[in-house]
């Protein structure tokens, strides 16, 4: 058998964090670009996404960020939209609360956006804050 002269495998390097992600440049929309939120997951790098010019649009994740960055229901990512494709658009950028912050703090992002929501948070927003008229009586 062959001898092991490396230092490890795909696991010894899963453990490593090369990108060092708190210093990099806020990137804004250029055009053909819009911002959004993922909405929620579809599987094979697709899901569904709210863009903040008011459509609901199918997002699909660019190769060079699959498996790298873990997009999740909630994100506030930037989208590239496509010319011939109106309800389609490419996932180019994810970015993390802190740079979604600013985003917001610019004006870049409307109020009203919700930054840090997980999926079940955003679902039970759009249902609305009312009980089921469930009642109960004293025994």
């Amino acid at each position: 058998m062959p001898k092991n002269k490396g230092k490890g495998g795909k696991n010894r390097r899963r453990g490593k964090n090369d990108n060092e992600e708190s210093k990099r440049e806020l990137l804004f929309k250029e055009d053909g670009q819009e911002y959004a939120q993922v909405t929620r997951m579809l599987g094979n790098g697709r899901c569904e996404c709210f863009c903040y010019d008011g459509a609901t649009r199918l997002g699909h994740i660019r190769g060079k960020m699959r498996k790298k960055v873990w997009v999740t229901a909630g994100d506030i990512v930037l989208v590239g939209t496509r010319d011939y494709q109106d309800d389609k658009v490419d996932i180019i950028h994810k970015y993390n609360g802190d740079e979604a912050r600013k985003l917001k703090q610019y004006g870049e992002l409307p109020e009203n956006a919700r930054i840090n929501e997980t999926a079940i948070e955003m679902a039970m927003g759009e249902e609305g804050d009312s009980d089921d008229d469930v009642v109960f009586d004293n025994i």
